[in-house]
This record gives C-alpha cells, sequence and structure tokens, in this order.
C-alpha cells in the first residue's frame, strides 16, 4: 500500500490513542501544561487542567441542584402524606354514613386546597335513597367509571360528571377519581362512585402528573363511602 492509499489519522484515531494509552502523558506531561482550550465562560483561553477543574464545578453545581429538587420533593410528600392521614382519621371518626360523603367534599377542599368538588355514590343501601349523593347519575357515567383504572387527569372536555361541580364552568382541569371496593385499578370490580375534582389553574390537574397519591385518595374515600352501601 502506497502512502496515498493509507487512510488519514481522524480526531477520533487520535482520542481513541489517548483513551487506551493513559501512559502517553505520564512520558509526555509537557503536553497537558501547554495545552489551553476556550473557557465556556469567556472568550479567554484556559489550561486542560482549569478547564477539567471548571467542568467538575459545573457538575458538582448539577448534583446540588438535583439533591435540592429532591429535597424539596420529599418535603412536599411527606406534607401531603401527613394530610392524607389526618383525612383517613376524620373519615373513620365518622359515625352517620350519611354524613361521609360531606366530609370527603370538606376534606379535599381544607385539607388538599381543591377549589371544587362533586361526589356521586350509586348502588347504595335504599336508606340512602333519594340522598343528593345519589342523583344525576346516569348510566354513560356509570360505564366511564367503571372504565378508570386510574384517576384521569386533564383539561376539562366538558364530561357529563363534570355538572356536578357547583361552578363547572370554572373549571379549567380536573381530576376523576373512580369509587371501587378494593384496589383502584382493580378491573373486575365495577364502580360504585365517582369523585370529581376541579381548579381553575389549567395546571392543576395535568395530563402528565403522577397520580399516587390520588389514587391512594380514591381508595380511601372508597373504603369509607362503602359503608353507604
Amino acid at each position: 500500500m502506497t502512502s496515498s492509499q493509507i487512510p488519514p489519522i481522524t480526531e477520533a484515531d487520535i482520542a481513541e490513542f489517548l483513551v487506551n494509552t493513559p501512559s502517553f502523558f505520564e512520558r509526555h506531561a509537557e503536553v497537558l501544561a501547554a495545552v489551553t482550550i476556550a473557557s465556556p465562560h469567556g472568550q479567554r483561553a484556559v489550561s486542560l487542567h482549569e478547564r477539567q477543574a471548571e467542568m467538575l464545578r459545573d457538575k458538582i453545581k448539577g448534583l446540588e441542584h438535583r439533591v435540592m429538587d429532591m429535597v424539596r420533593h420529599g418535603g412536599e410528600n411527606a406534607a401531603i402524606a401527613h394530610k392524607m392521614h389526618q383525612w383517613a382519621r376524620d373519615l373513620a371518626a365518622v359515625r352517620d354514613p350519611a354524613a361521609l360523603p360531606q366530609a370527603v367534599e370538606q376534606g379535599m377542599r381544607a385539607l388538599f386546597d381543591v377549589p371544587q368538588v362533586a361526589l356521586r355514590v350509586w348502588g347504595t343501601a335504599p336508606t340512602y335513597a333519594g340522598a343528593a349523593f345519589t342523583e344525576g347519575v346516569s348510566e354513560d357515567v356509570r360505564s366511564f367509571a367503571s372504565s378508570l383504572t386510574m384517576p384521569f387527569c386533564g383539561p376539562n372536555l366538558g364530561f357529563e360528571a363534570t355538572a356536578w361541580l357547583p361552578d363547572a364552568p370554572q373549571a379549567q382541569s380536573l381530576a376523576l377519581l373512580p369509587l371501587r371496593e378494593g384496589a383502584i385499578d382493580s378491573a373486575e370490580q365495577p364502580a360504585f362512585g365517582l369523585l370529581v375534582l376541579g381548579s381553575h389553574d389549567p395546571q392543576r390537574f395535568d395530563a402528565t402528573m403522577g397520580t399516587d397519591f390520588l389514587a391512594r385518595m380514591a381508595e380511601l374515600a372508597s373504603s369509607a363511602l362503602s359503608r353507604l352501601r
């Protein structure tokens, strides 16, 4: 092969050689000291050692931000867990089953700062026939609630159940929580109720938000409201 046929050495070749031959810098330490590159924080040139130090500082700063976010989210989750515990205690203390729907709604508004809350339950015992929390439920709503195996979060798309809210036109985002025996994702169990949460803030119940806490809320409400059946 002639010299003209030898492929030129590329930057990738040089990088691979340096990665695979760390002893090169031990034998040629002066190369490291002589190399200068542009600083990302200005037009001045810095040594390779300085650039590495800057990269490490940036990496540490990024890790610090991640730790701060984790601490903040941890604090928020702990606060929500505390409120859920208090809500569960309040529901367990209700002696009259007929007062449970109101207790569920009040807890949502007072503890979790949800502006609008509505609740309907069906398939109740004859004692509660005609109660406000059993009215205005169509077969379509029942089928829709049974089809949900997790909380729905998103914009107000005009769901029929939205009409239960006290000021439905102002609800820009919704969370719809199916109520059923057992776990919320037990698809074989038909829903016996639906909890509707509404907010004027379009981002309050965003479609991309996590729903773990909402699912636990639905299960707690379901457990308490099962006394109406």
